[in-house]
C-alpha cells in the first residue's frame, strides 16, 4: 500500500471527486463542487514529492522533471482508479487525483435522457460530449460506449490521455490506448485507428485540427466517432470545430460536419437539493435537415432556435434543462441561476434564504 493511498481512500468514502496534494497546504477534497480541508497538517514540499514519485515510474518521473507536469493513471485495487495530473508551482509540487469510479453506470443510472441512447445507436457519424473540466463527461462517454457494449457487436477503439474507465468486453471487442504509453498523440493514434477496423472509436478530447479532420474523415467513412470538447453549448462546439480551420477551408468543413454530425451533447453538474450529491443538466441537439442547412450556410446563430422547436427529437436548451431539474426540485434555484444562459428568465427562481448549510471545513478529525 503507497502511502498516498490513505487520503484517496478518504476521498472515496466521502464520495468526493478530487483529491488536491500542493506542497505548503494540507489536503483537501472536492465535495460536490467545492473543496474542503482534510484536517491533517502542512505537507512539505519533500513529503509531497514522496508521496507522488512514489507512484510514478522512473520514465514518468524523467519525463515530469523535465516536462514540469504529467497526465497519468493510477489504480488501487478493490479501491478505484484515478486520473493524475502531476505539476510544479511556486512553493514546490502538487498533484490532482479525480476519482473514476471502478463500476461503470449506466445511461439509466446516470439519469440521462433517452435521446442519448438513440445517439449511441447509430452507425456512423460524430458524436461530441461537451463541457467544462469536471462537468461529467468521461462520465456520459463511459456510460454510452458501455451501452454500445451490450447492444451491438463490434470493434470500438478508445483513445485517451490517460486511459480513465476499463471497459471489459462483452458483445464488442474493445482496444483502449493510451496516449503517450501506446501512441505518441490523438491524430497519430485516430490516423492508425482507421486501418484497424473499428466500428466505434472515442476520441477523447479534439485538441487540434488535424485530430478533428481525421475525425471528420473517419466519421464520413461510415465510423461511429465520439469525442470531447471543453465547449458550454451546441452552438459553441460547432463554432469552435469550424474555426480551428483556415478561412479558405470553412465552406468545405462546414458540408463535411452538417452531414457526418449526429448530435451534440452539453452538460454541467449541479449540487443536488440536498446537497448529497450532484446532477447533470443536460443541452442536447440532434442533427435534422434544418440544423444541417444552417451548419452548410455558416448560420449558427440560429441554432438555438431549432433545438428549442426540436423537443419530439429530444432536443433542449440548457436553461429548459435547468428549470427542468428546478420543477421537480432536485436542484437549489442559486445554482440554477449560476449556471444559467438567459440569467434574467432566472432571477424568479432564486432562493438565497434557502441555501443548504455549507459543511464543516475540515471533514476528517
Amino acid at each position: 500500500m503507497n502511502r498516498v493511498d490513505a487520503f484517496l481512500e478518504l476521498v472515496v468514502k466521502q464520495k468526493g471527486s478530487d483529491l488536491h496534494l500542493v506542497a505548503g497546504n494540507p489536503p483537501r477534497v472536492r465535495l460536490n463542487g467545492d473543496t474542503y480541508t482534510v484536517k491533517y497538517r502542512e505537507l512539505s514540499n519533500s513529503e509531497t514529492e514522496d508521496l507522488i514519485y512514489e507512484i510514478m515510474s522512473q520514465a514518468d518521473i524523467t519525463k515530469f522533471e523535465h516536462e514540469s507536469n504529467l497526465d497519468f493513471a493510477y489504480q488501487v485495487d478493490g479501491l478505484a482508479r484515478f486520473r493524475v495530473n502531476a505539476f510544479k508551482h511556486m512553493d514546490g509540487i502538487g498533484a490532482v487525483f479525480r476519482v473514476i469510479p471502478s463500476e461503470i453506470q449506466s445511461l439509466n443510472e446516470l439519469g440521462l435522457p433517452p435521446v442519448i441512447k438513440n445517439l449511441a445507436r447509430q452507425r456512423k457519424g460524430l458524436i461530441l460530449v461537451t463541457g467544462p473540466t469536471g462537468s461529467g463527461k468521461s462520465t456520459t462517454l463511459a456510460a454510452m460506449i458501455h451501452y454500445i457494449n451490450n447492444e451491438r457487436k463490434g470493434h470500438i477503439i478508445t483513445i485517451e490521455d490517460p486511459v480513465e474507465f476499463i471497459h471489459q468486453n462483452k458483445n464488442c471487442l474493445i482496444s483502449q490506448r493510451e496516449v503517450g504509453d501506446h501512441t505518441k498523440g490523438f491524430a497519430c493514434a485516430l490516423h492508425s485507428a482507421l486501418r484497424e477496423d473499428p466500428d466505434v472509436v472515442l476520441v477523447g478530447e479534439l485538441r487540434d485540427l488535424e485530430t478533428i479532420h481525421l475525425a471528420l474523415t473517419a466519421a464520413e467513412m461510415g465510423i461511429l466517432v465520439m469525442a470531447t470538447l471543453h465547449t458550454s453549448s451546441a452552438t459553441s462546439s460547432i463554432d469552435r470545430i469550424i474555426n480551428v480551420f483556415p478561412p479558405g477551408e470553412e465552406a468545405y468543413v462546414r458540408t463535411m460536419l452538417s452531414t457526418s454530425l449526429c448530435g451534440v451533447i452539453s452538460q454541467q453538474l449541479l449540487r443536488t437539493a440536498d446537497s448529497k450529491g450532484r446532477i447533470a443538466a443536460i443541452e442536447i441537439m440532434v442533427n435534422n435537415p434544418a440544423i444541417a442547412n444552417v451548419i452548410r450556410e455558416g448560420k449558427s446563430e440560429q441554432l438555438d432556435n431549432i433545438v428549442q422547436s426540436g423537443a419530439m427529437q429530444g432536443m433542449q436548451l440548457m436553461d429548459t434543462a435547468l428549470k427542468r431539474l428546478l420543477d421537480a426540485k432536485l436542484v437549489n434555484g442559486d445554482d440554477a441561476y449560476m449556471k444559467a444562459r438567459n440569467k434574467t428568465d432566472f432571477e424568479r427562481y432564486r432562493d438565497s434564504g434557502n441555501l443548504t448549510d455549507e459543511q464543516d471545513e475540515n471533514i476528517i478529525e
